[in-house]
């Protein structure tokens, strides 16, 4: 029977002896395994188990959740377990409140203080999303999209604003997972062309249309995670 540990492991590309740092690789792919919901909330990191998946002692293992703990991506229970920590949906709203403000933000510093190779490098990132999408490469739209508005951040020229924006797309990705599932990962091209909005709002100078365009987009993505997670799931059935 295979485990989600198992998976996991496949998912490394190794199913024989990592090499390299062991307790940087199993960090890497578990919180990989994490953000992208291949694990699910709540699922056993067991020590043992891992230790025969990824073929290596348990003290590597032990470094690499303890990182995962640290980051609130694992969480050790009172009998000494360690299992994914859950999505605290209570906590959403203050979340959402603070992506959109780095939305605006980030994007409105963009449009005030790039420079002419910044926006090549956002660009860049804008066509990686948008093959992504034609693809429904949802994995990808993930990394990507987080890539593009990071590159923006970056070229804000606030290195505040782009660490604190790195974090909150990265604690997000589970949910930004939830996003595109809600869709059955076949995006609509109008949030595609949000992003070219943006960039050409960026890339003229405009800061306020930037503004504007950046607070619709996080709007969108808000109000469809929430009506997802809202939905009637035994709707019409006779009970």
């Amino acid at each position: 029977m295979k485990t989600k540990a198992s998976e996991t492991a496949k998912i490394a590309g190794e199913p024989g002896r990592i090499r390299g740092s062991g307790a940087q690789k199993v960090y890497q792919t578990l919180r990989q395994s994490i953000l992208d919901l291949t694990l699910d909330p709540g699922s056993p990191l067991d020590e043992v188990t891992l230790s025969e998946q990824f073929q290596m002692s348990r003290t590597p293992i032990r470094e690499a959740l303890v990182r995962l703990v640290a980051e609130g991506l694992a969480k050790t229970l009172p009998n000494r377990n360690t299992v994914v920590a859950t999505i605290d949906f209570a906590q959403l709203p203050v979340y959402f409140e603070a992506l959109t403000l780095m939305y605006r933000v980030t994007t409105r510093a963009a449009a005030v203080h790039h420079a002419p190779e910044q926006i090549e490098t956002i660009r860049k990132f804008e066509a990686q999303y948008a093959q992504a999408v034609a693809r429904r490469d949802a994995l990808a739209m993930i990394q990507s999209n987080r890539d593009f508005h990071v590159a923006i951040a970056e070229a804000g020229g606030n290195s505040y604003f782009t660490n604190l924006f790195a974090r909150l797309l990265d604690e997000g990705r589970r949910i930004l997972r939830i996003y595109y599932r809600s869709f059955d990962d076949k995006l609509p091209q109008q949030y595609v062309e949000a992003h070219s909005l943006m960039v050409e709002a960026i890339e003229a100078g405009h800061a306020d249309r930037a503004d504007a365009l950046a607070a619709e987009h996080a709007a969108q993505i808000v109000k469809q995670i929430q009506s997802y997670i809202n939905r009637e799931t035994v709707s019409k059935i006779t009970l």
